[in-house]
């Protein structure tokens, strides 16, 4: 499959799409790596365990007091990707939607917590600060947000954005947005162990 995308007056042969591994990705022929523009990522799950193994990855790399948001329309992937991020983490325990409890929690063996927000149903910073958000991210803990727009207000701006786009029955686009130091070098090591290079 050959998905063209145009890139800032460029011809549209410069980027086309490339199976690496199991994971096809945008691919620029020059400087043979996905698509990264600044401090961004941008590709393309073919399942929904492939947007789990990518989470794997990306959970691999999460220190204390990491911020991972998720954003994306309903169905795009988000849970199926923080799945994958808490057990690259390392957590033993179910992860499931916290929509209807708003937070979860999940342990490691060394007794470490995530914790998995979902601010769906927010109306707005006033309530993620009623549940105590503000506390949660000054604890120093990990913390996956979904639906991070909702509450954008009260976020650290030192974070990683992950924007997931609902393609078809199968297919999600992925684009991970570093903002700050900590964030871009995890970029970096995402991008070198995901893809290579």
């Amino acid at each position: 499959m050959v998905a063209w995308r145009e890139n800032e007056g460029k011809s549209k042969n410069f980027l086309n799409t490339v199976l690496v591994g199991s994971m096809s990705l945008a691919y620029n022929r020059e400087l043979k790596m996905p698509i990264l523009e600044g401090q961004s990522l941008d590709f393309q799950s073919h399942s929904p365990e492939q947007t789990n193994r990518i989470g794997v990855r990306l959970g691999e790399l999460l220190d204390l007091s990491d911020l991972v948001c998720l954003a994306g329309d309903l169905g795009s992937g988000k849970t199926t990707l923080a799945k994958g991020i808490a057990r690259g983490w390392g957590s033993l325990d179910v992860v499931t939607s916290p929509s209807f409890i708003l937070v979860n929690q999940y342990r490691r063996p060394d007794q470490q917590i995530l914790y998995h927000v979902d601010a769906f149903r927010m109306e707005g910073v006033e309530d993620a600060y009623l549940i105590g958000l503000h506390e949660l991210i000054e604890d120093k803990a990990p913390i996956l947000l979904e639906w991070p727009e909702r509450i954008a207000a009260m976020l650290p701006s030192e974070r990683l954005w992950v924007t997931l786009r609902w393609v078809d029955e199968l297919h999600r686009g992925l684009q991970i947005e570093a903002h700050g130091l900590r964030y871009e070098r995890m970029l970096d090591q995402f991008r070198r162990s995901a893809f290579g290079g």
